[in-house]
């Protein structure tokens, strides 16, 4: 004879398992894209904003690659873990001072390249991304592919808006990622 404790214990069990059903139907429901672009930056801080200025644009011409999502990360911190999760290929698009000419592009894999970010540790929206891709490759939720576009800025500094020189450059830089989409 079960006592009442057993009978609850059981219950539990089966309730348990019901929701666990209904949350991995419910998963298997939702498709992610298998490619994701993310833009990073602040659009308040100047070219700082031009990782989002881009994904905004590209995201005007998703029915081209509707085997990608075109997300606005903003300065996304931890949050960029759940963006990338399931995921082929990530690519991310963001300001990034790199000592080049303003304006310049550049392709990067992130073992090519290292933070020297200084991080105030104030918030939980400010990250290295090279420390969250880390993170999402030590959890094993990192997708196989990984490219990083980085982009010169001319001027960082509050102000909304780019700079002229970013501006001129947009055509160039969405070609860029629409040439990394088509590989």
């Amino acid at each position: 004879m079960c006592s009442l404790s057993d009978r609850v214990d059981v219950w539990d069990l089966k309730c348990e398992v019901k929701i666990k059903d209904q949350t991995s139907n419910f998963k298997n429901q939702v498709m992610t894209k298998p490619i994701v672009v993310v833009g990073l930056g602040n659009p308040l801080m100047a070219d700082e904003g031009i990782g989002v200025c881009l994904v905004e644009r590209l995201a005007q011409s998703a029915v081209d690659h509707p085997e990608v999502e075109f997300i606005d990360a903003g300065t996304g911190g931890l949050a960029v873990l759940h963006y990338i999760e399931g995921r082929r290929k990530a690519i991310f698009v963001d300001c990034a001072c790199m000592g080049e000419e303003p304006g310049s592009i550049r392709r990067f894999l992130p073992e090519e390249v290292r933070s020297v970010k200084a991080l105030a540790h104030r918030s939980l929206h400010e990250a290295d991304l090279l420390r969250i891709i880390d993170m999402a490759r030590q959890l094993r939720r990192a997708p196989d592919e990984i490219v990083m576009f980085g982009i010169q800025p001319e001027r960082v500094g509050l102000g909304q808006g780019l700079s002229r020189t970013l501006t001129n450059g947009i055509d160039r830089y969405m070609a860029a990622v629409r040439t990394e989409l088509d590989a």
